[in-house]
């Protein structure tokens, strides 16, 4: 099954570009531990997934790209078409010589509703052109104008238009000190909606991406590049083909719905984080070994401790023993810091697998009580290297990771709600108080429900 791609505003323009680059990076790249036949079928699968073939042969990202400026989308196509690997479709892109200057009801209540018959004529197409669509993944920011509220419109849309597809919302979670004045009412709007209309959102932090830069990358001047090709490796680790239980000796055909049935057992809940490890420069691989227990043990600790990466893990959080009933997070009982999970998926890709054991991630003790773990786990493979790692490990986790961070914007919003401040620039475009006061009720019972987990 195909899926579409939909990059909305400048940051989901950007991070599409460096996807679909680590995809074709993966797909061309050398394996020689996998035999020609596991090669082919593993290209094919991904080819099936994201591109489709022009008339000569090349393939073609399926995907639609939207902006209210046009500057980044230029650069999006030429650098693509300039790759020699693979170009995006030069029709499959709406953009306008304005932007919505980071107001959320600009790009919600006036691009949208001005733009919505031109951008889902072009989803339209994109889907059309799948033998089977598996359904859309979005990329978008939460905290500016156009990818934020342009795109929360354009999710709606799709759920309207499409209402058997599988809708996955990718979104990047604005750095804590400021990008934006009003990156928290952003936020806050952005979310609640999405909330609605998709399946589910997976998010990435950039404070936590950033420190991976710094801290596991080495960069010095960490750049937007720098932290989108770092996001990029993470969602291809994830989204390449790999087998699971289900698809035996084939490659799974349905990739975001695979996904769904794994880690969103409930409509309450469909907040997904993701983890990735190792990752390190380049030019560190070739002197760089890894067993998949000392891979799997840090793995685990990480969701356990809610940690974003494999260095400074906080190893003396537990699990709450078996048989204790299951504390609130404002027991005394509780570990500190623990993060119970609701489903989590480990996809480990690399030689040996046989050798690996995940029976830690079946472990009752690390999810809530009213999901047996035999349901809340699963763990997908290939023998198949992933863009020059060896051994490589992800964890998609539907679990309380964000609920601070949440928490915190949602305060901060609601803080400068209560003080009417900026108030007037969401008004003016037909964003009332009570928009306002629905999303933050929204939000606080998604609050409520990942806290009493």
């Amino acid at each position: 099954m195909s899926i579409v791609t939909l990059q909305l505003g400048q940051c989901g323009n950007q991070i599409g570009h460096e996807v679909f680059n680590a995809i074709c990076g993966d797909i061309h790249g050398t394996h020689g531990l996998c035999s020609k036949k596991e090669n082919e079928s593993y290209h094919d699968a991904c080819k099936e997934r994201f591109f489709s073939e022009e008339e000569s042969g090349g393939p073609v990202a399926r995907a639609v790209l939207v902006d209210m400026e046009p500057k980044v989308i230029s650069q999006t196509l030429s650098t693509a078409a300039r790759s020699g690997y693979w170009k995006y479709d030069d029709q499959s892109h709406f953009c306008q010589k304005q932007g919505s200057g980071n107001n959320w009801a600009n790009g919600y209540s006036v691009h949208g509703p001005r733009h919505k018959e031109v951008i889902t004529n072009l989803v339209q197409k994109e889907a059309e052109k799948c033998d089977r669509l598996g359904g859309f993944f979005t990329i978008m920011s939460m905290a500016g104008g156009t990818g934020s509220g342009l795109g929360a419109f354009v999710t709606q849309c799709l759920r309207d238009a499409f209402p058997t597809s599988f809708i996955l919302n990718h979104v990047i979670w604005p750095y804590g000190t400021g990008e934006v004045i009003v990156q928290n009412y952003n936020s806050v709007l952005t979310l609640s909606h999405l909330y609605r209309s998709s399946d589910a959102l997976l998010v990435h932090e950039n404070d936590a991406i950033h420190k991976i830069c710094a801290q596991l990358m080495n960069i010095k001047q960490i750049s937007f590049r720098d932290v989108n090709q770092v996001i990029a490796h993470q969602l291809g680790s994830v989204f390449q083909p790999v087998y699971t239980a289900e698809s035996g000796s084939h490659y799974s055909r349905n990739p975001l719905g695979d996904l769904m049935e794994t880690l969103v057992p409930h409509p309450e809940f469909k907040m997904l984080g993701l983890r990735n490890i190792p990752q390190m420069p380049e030019n560190s691989l070739a002197y760089s070994t890894y067993s998949w227990p000392g891979l799997i043990k840090h793995l685990r600790q990480m969701l356990i401790a809610n940690a974003k990466m494999e260095e400074g893990i906080d190893w003396q959080v537990r699990p709450p023993r078996q048989g204790s009933s299951i504390p609130s997070s404002h027991s005394t009982n509780k570990p500190p810091h623990f993060n119970t999970s609701i489903a989590n998926l480990v996809i480990l890709r690399g030689k040996d697998l046989h050798s690996v054991d995940l029976g830690g991630f079946q472990d009752p003790s690390l999810y809530t009580s009213w999901l047996n773990p035999q349901d809340a786990f699963r763990a997908w493979k290939t023998p198949r290297a992933f863009n020059k790692y060896e051994k490589s490990a992800s964890l998609v986790s539907n679990s309380q990771f964000l609920l601070k961070p949440l928490d915190n914007v949602v305060r901060k919003a609601w803080n400068m709600f209560a003080s009417k401040a900026y108030i007037h620039q969401y008004t003016k475009y037909g964003i009332e108080e009570e928009d306002f006061l629905d999303s933050f009720t929204a939000l606080e019972q998604v609050i409520s429900s990942y806290t009493i987990l």
